[in-house]
């Protein structure tokens, strides 16, 4: 961890791009989630499959990008095995992953690991 003439801790140089990369598909994934959920009540709810039919998969490839990028994050910050697949996991449940990143942003700034 460096910190700036004012003492404010930052993000170790190594660390931001992966950081930013992960914080952007945290909340691409959790939008899309939020959207999945929309066309399954579509789907199910008023039995019209045309529209998960269309954005189920587009949502599952959102969801490995950030498979990818948190595993990236992971191996660089030094994460423990438990806490890489509970962030994993994070991108699955509606809300969570918004604020699993903000801790994970917190942490990484901080220079701590999960």
């Amino acid at each position: 961890m460096t910190t700036s003439t004012e003492g404010a801790p930052q993000t170790a140089v190594p660390l931001a791009g992966p950081l930013v990369r992960f914080r952007t598909a945290a909340y691409v994934t959790g939008v899309g989630l939020l959207g999945l959920c929309f066309v399954m009540v579509l789907r199910y709810g008023f039995d019209n499959p045309t529209p998960s039919a269309v954005y189920s998969p587009i949502h599952g490839v959102l969801y490995m990008i950030y498979l990818v990028l948190t595993i990236d994050l992971a191996i660089k910050a030094r994460w423990s095995i438990k806490g890489t697949v509970l962030v994993l996991l994070a991108g699955c449940v509606p809300f969570v992953s918004f604020l699993v990143e903000r801790r994970v942003t917190h942490r990484v700034k901080a220079g701590r690991k999960l």
